[in-house]
């Protein structure tokens, strides 16, 4: 089946790693900074209350395309702004990150408010009654409720992610979209074949992140 494909002049499993770690960085980015607008929006403050959803407007309804591609003229070539030395692909990597976390976090807050809004009132009023500060009730009380009613929606925030990061082949990241586009441009005679194999690559990152988080919600779900 692969004889019109020369699959051993190209990094498949290079690009794909490169697709998994912009995966993992940008979750781990998107899971604090969400948790943190999240908290804003739940937030006592009218200040931060309206910081929250304002980012959160804005940037859940930015193109992803417009927010990547800002992070590299904007940040970088225009402000010089790297955040670290080195290549241009590391410096891209790094941005796409940046950009990546800024977006995806919005969907991550409004998937643990959606977890907080689940927690009953009245356990946060009983912790007031006894002496706890909004912080304290939030992160003692309500959040870890929180976490465990979302982990199917922040589940599917993730696979959304994975398959989002194709959009950092716009500023020259090496990763799977990149080296598609390279193999359509050498491969013409095997164009659907090409899809194939980079469609069933991203079948095999998804299809068991969200087995495994499906289960895991399961188990951890609370029982009201």
């Amino acid at each position: 089946m692969f004889d019109f494909l020369d699959l051993e002049r190209y990094d498949l499993l290079g690009a794909f790693w490169v697709t998994v770690q912009l995966t993992v960085y940008s979750a781990i980015g998107s899971l604090i900074w969400g948790t943190v607008l999240a908290a804003m929006r739940v937030s006592p403050v009218p200040l931060m209350r309206a910081f929250g959803t304002a980012y959160v407007n804005i940037m859940r309804n930015t193109p992803l395309t417009v927010i990547i591609v800002a992070t590299s003229l904007g940040l970088w070539q225009t402000l010089g702004v790297t955040l670290a030395g080195g290549t241009f692909d590391d410096i891209g990597f790094r941005l796409a990150v940046l950009g990546f976390v800024a977006y995806t976090a919005t969907f991550v807050c409004e998937s643990i408010r959606s977890g907080i809004n689940t927690v009953p009132v009245g356990q946060a009023e009983a912790a007031r009654a006894l002496g706890l500060s909004f912080t304290q009730v939030l992160r003692l009380i309500v959040l870890p409720q929180a976490f465990r009613a979302v982990v199917a929606p922040l589940a599917n925030v993730l696979i959304a992610l994975t398959k989002n990061t194709t959009v950092a082949a716009t500023i020259g990241v090496s990763e799977a979209a990149l080296l598609m586009k390279e193999m359509v441009e050498n491969e013409s005679q095997a164009i659907f074949l090409v899809f194939a194999v980079f469609a069933f690559g991203f079948i095999l990152l998804t299809l068991p992140t969200g087995l495994l988080l499906g289960w895991v919600s399961k188990r951890v779900a609370v029982k009201r």
